[in-house]
């Protein structure tokens, strides 16, 4: 008897993942605002009072109500009245802002400990590192720190019934917020992608292919590594899943796992094609064109599931778009990463039109991304083309890729009105102060050790589907579980920061 209710609740939880259509883009833009918005109420916090400087436990609170609390309301209490969580975080924005700064204490807590006119003498001396020619500015720790905190809240919200239907992955065709959060992830992945072939340009050197796939092979085997213990745990377990996302066997970690040796491979492309965007874009439409010209979309969507390739279609065939999505990622990095856009010494440019330079570049490169966007689209003016992240055709790629740049562009906006002065720092050790002080230490600290926290994630979530029969617990339960599970992720997170701890999966 205990079997069969088993069994029941395990098809009903699958159910309860199946099927779905999805929301708007708009409601998706709308929800997924609130993470910009609360970092423009941090970023006011601590360039106008040095709020999170010392950071205390009352500062620490602040910052995970702000940066994991209202990312957990927008996808849950919140969810049907998003616009106005985001305007009450706005209307505190601005109250906090009109409370006069102290100002003594706030150029004490702000200034970095070197002055910048020692700092300048001390660049030159082994004691204080010049800079290189990559930054990691404080924007792009903010925007994979809030992805990382969004996905981690949504993989286990899901399996309750205060989550929105509307958000959880679409069956086939349709937008969701979990949909874009696994093509964010994969983008996010890319920018980071960048760094090693910057670095190499920079050096002037280039690595052979074999080097190159050598290279790449000892990043992917982490993630296939936990690819294979996701399926073996799942199967093990007898764990509900959701067949038709990625097939039988295959798991998103195989997807990540398989990205950085085809990156390679498409390196050698960039002699043809000069362009990450462009490699891209043409890899989008020619996956699109075999969807639509060949029998390829009918054979994923509907083949019988006969033998390993059949079993597993969804994933295999979906990297095409994952890929492209990445190397989309990794054109963003390439002008993210470097220190300056202009090949002119950085002192004949002036920070403030260098800051200026790369907001612009972000917006222009959006308004491009979602114009594309638009024009497979729309009935009228366009293709008229449906989105599937179940195929990651091009609608899909184009649509992760337009409102990831979107929501870097805001966080870029912010970080250069709020604090310009990392754009001048002297030498390297101002500027990682200055990094420090213009991020949030949750969300530095969910981005340094990312994957790992992100397995934490999954272990926990595991942990409470075992335990707990979510589709039976009430709001105020569901809440409680959830608060719980995000304060230990980044209870340990922070935890792992302050010990100078990083974990190398």
């Amino acid at each position: 008897m205990a079997s069969n209710s088993t069994v029941s609740y395990k098809q009903l939880k699958e159910e309860f993942v199946s099927n779905l259509s999805g929301g708007s883009v708009a409601e998706i833009c709308s929800v997924t605002a609130v993470a910009p918005v609360a970092a423009l109420l941090w970023s006011v916090l601590q360039a106008r009072h040095s709020f999170f400087k010392p950071y205390t436990p009352l500062a620490f609170v602040v910052d995970f109500l702000l940066n994991v609390g209202a990312i957990l309301l927008s996808i849950t209490l919140y969810s049907s009245s998003s616009l106005l969580l985001n305007g009450l975080i706005l209307a505190a924005a601005i109250f906090v802002y009109a409370i006069p700064p102290n100002s003594a204490g706030r150029r004490k807590n702000l200034k970095p400990k070197v002055p910048p006119t020692t700092a300048r003498v001390q660049s030159k001396d082994a004691t204080s590192p010049s800079l290189s020619n990559l930054s990691t500015k404080p924007f792009l720790t903010t925007y994979r720190g809030c992805l990382m905190v969004a996905t981690c809240l949504a993989i286990l919200a899901v399996d309750f019934r205060l989550f929105p239907r509307r958000f959880a992955k679409v069956e086939t065709w349709g937008t969701s917020l979990m949909d874009i959060g696994v093509g964010s992830f994969v983008f996010s992945a890319g920018i980071v992608g960048a760094r090693p072939v910057l670095k190499e340009r920079a050096e002037g050197k280039t690595t052979a292919i074999a080097q190159r796939l050598l290279s790449s092979l000892r990043h992917s085997l982490p993630l296939l590594t936990l690819g294979v213990v996701r399926l073996l745990s799942v199967k093990g377990l007898d764990y509900a899943e959701h067949v038709s996302e990625y097939g039988v066997h295959w798991n998103f970690f195989f997807t990540l796992g398989l990205l950085p040796p085809f990156v390679a491979i498409f390196q050698s492309a960039l002699r043809i094609i000069p362009s990450y965007a462009g490699l891209a874009i043409l890899l989008g439409v020619l996956y699109q064109v075999a969807l639509e010209s060949t029998s390829l979309k009918a054979y994923i969507l509907t083949a019988p599931r006969t033998d390993l390739l059949s079993m597993n279609r969804e994933g295999i065939f979906s990297f095409c778009g994952y890929l492209a999505i990445f190397l989309a990622g990794q054109d963003t990095g390439m002008f993210v990463l470097p220190r300056r856009l202009s090949t002119r010494p950085s002192n004949s440019i002036p920070g403030s039109l260098q800051r200026l330079t790369l907001v612009l570049t972000m917006a222009t490169w959006t308004l491009v991304w979602a114009t594309l966007y638009f024009l497979t689209t729309n009935y009228h003016y366009g293709a008229g083309l449906t989105v599937s992240r179940r195929l990651a055709n091009l609608p899909y790629m184009l649509f992760v890729v337009a409102f990831n740049s979107m929501q870097l562009t805001a966080f870029c906006v912010i970080d250069t009105v709020f604090f310009p002065a990392f754009y001048t720092a002297p030498d390297a050790r101002v500027e990682k102060e200055l990094h420090h002080t213009a991020t949030s230490r949750v969300l530095r600290a969910f981005n340094r050790n990312g994957l790992a926290i992100f397995l934490l994630a999954n272990l926990l979530t595991g942990l409470v589907n075992m335990t707990v029969p979510t589709l039976d617990v009430g709001q105020l339960a569901t809440m409680g579980i959830l608060i719980a599970y995000a304060s230990a992720l980044a209870g340990v997170a922070v935890a792992l920061d302050m010990y100078d701890i990083t974990l190398k999966l």
